[in-house]
């Protein structure tokens, strides 16, 4: 059974008649040939696949196409503005946070969401309480960060990444 459908990927958008059964990460990839995102496990346990809809980290691989009409997907690839890289994306160059690069837009989109859930004041389950001011220590961005994984182990360098890109976001 197929249904209409409308949706913003990336800035770009799109009317498309699709399968009820498909999901958001076979669309992009397969209907739309956006192929940052990945798929990795396709059972949402490794994040590779993460992309943020109307603003809020997901997975793709766990979201169906249709319960998503009408919403704003943004892939590693629309993070970018007029050619310049978003400062996560730039923070893991920097950083060299990455090996072979295959998680590395799920956790770009990732890190992004998480440092807008950090300013907005969710808490996670590192953060100690009563804190007036929680900071994005190792610890933190760590257990923010544990939905996607890294077969290549490139950790050391990508909470870094991480905490630099929070550093050159913060509000001045």
């Amino acid at each position: 059974m197929k249904t209409e459908l409308s949706l913003d990927v990336d800035g770009e958008p799109y009317h498309l008649a699709v399968d009820t059964r498909m999901t958001l990460l076979d669309l992009l990839r397969e209907r739309l040939g956006k192929m940052s995102p990945k798929k990795g496990c396709d059972h949402g346990q490794c994040g590779a696949c993460t992309v943020l809809i109307n603003g809020r980290r997901a997975l793709a691989c766990l979201a169906l196409a249709v319960a998503h009409d009408g919403s704003e997907v943004v892939t590693a690839d629309g993070l970018a503005h007029d050619g310049a890289l978003h400062p996560v994306a730039q923070a893991f160059l920097d950083h060299d946070a990455f090996q072979c690069g295959y998680c590395t837009p799920g956790q770009i989109c990732s890190a992004v969401g998480m440092l807008d859930e950090f300013a907005q004041g969710w808490p996670s389950a590192a953060t100690i309480y009563p804190a007036s001011e929680p900071e994005l220590d190792h610890d933190e961005v760590a257990e923010r960060m544990s939905g996607n994984l890294c077969r290549c182990g490139a950790y050391a360098n990508i909470v870094p990444a991480v905490q630099d890109a929070a550093g050159q976001m913060a509000p001045r």
